[in-house]
């Protein structure tokens, strides 16, 4: 699956990891990680950017606890609808771009963000498409979060492609996210890859290895059932 291929999975995605799914289950442990991280490393006034930030549910966690310069970015123009629904109040004082991270990052001005992060959104970032790394440090003025997942479970189970959006039963829990084959070498000597539902690639990459040689420094790591939370700060800030 090429770039183009990728990104257009995402720009169309509906049901299971859309942002109706997301909505329907809100905040959870990975977003309370992501809040702890900045709100230990920030104050309540910086300007924060969320990569592939779906319909807002770890924006919303972050707005509710007080930070105010919020933005986004989403493929998918049906996530904006669905968060003016969720989080209304998120919706209108954020400041949200629909287009793929590789088309909006090289808008921005260098350190243009106090903070960047990403929950689980990297992880599906093309080899082809590994330049966005250098245009994400070079926009980070301060810190960089990411929550990916970063290998494969061992106790994966078969999702239900159950669409929140119109049935309120218990779809999969986006923490199980895991349920992919084994990992294979993706051919670029970096990340190997999982298809997701044999459709969504997931790319395992080294993220202290890729941010630490774009000028930052590993501070913390936590972990959750499938994603592990690394804070990074910017050494020349």
């Amino acid at each position: 699956m090429d770039a183009n291929n990728v990104r257009q999975q995402w720009a169309d995605r509906s049901g299971e990891y859309s942002p109706a799914y997301y909505a329907y289950y809100g905040p959870d442990e990975t977003s309370e990680l992501i809040r702890a991280s900045l709100a230990r490393e920030l104050d309540r006034e910086a300007s924060i950017l969320e990569l592939g930030c779906s319909s807002g549910r770890h924006l919303a966690h972050l707005h509710e606890d007080g930070f105010d310069s919020l933005a986004g970015v989403d493929i998918n123009d049906e996530a904006f609808d669905v968060m003016a629904d969720a989080y209304p109040d998120l919706a209108e004082a954020g400041t949200f771009h629909v287009d793929s991270i590789e088309n909006v990052v090289a808008e921005f001005d260098d350190d243009r963000f106090d903070a960047v992060y990403s929950a689980q959104t990297l992880q599906h970032i093309h080899p082809d498409d590994e330049w966005v790394f250098d245009e994400l440090a070079r926009i980070t003025d301060e810190v960089f979060v990411t929550a990916e997942i970063e290998e494969p479970a061992e106790d994966a189970e078969p999702a239900d492609d159950t669409d929140p959006g119109t049935v309120a039963d218990s779809p999969t829990d986006p923490d199980s996210v895991a349920d992919a084959d084994s990992a294979t070498d993706d051919g670029h000597g970096d990340a190997d890859v999982n298809y997701v539902h044999d459709e969504l690639p997931l790319y395992y990459r080294d993220w202290e290895r890729v941010f630490t040689e774009r000028g930052f420094e590993q501070v913390d790591v936590g972990e959750t059932r499938r994603d592990t939370v690394r804070t990074f700060r910017a050494t020349t800030a």
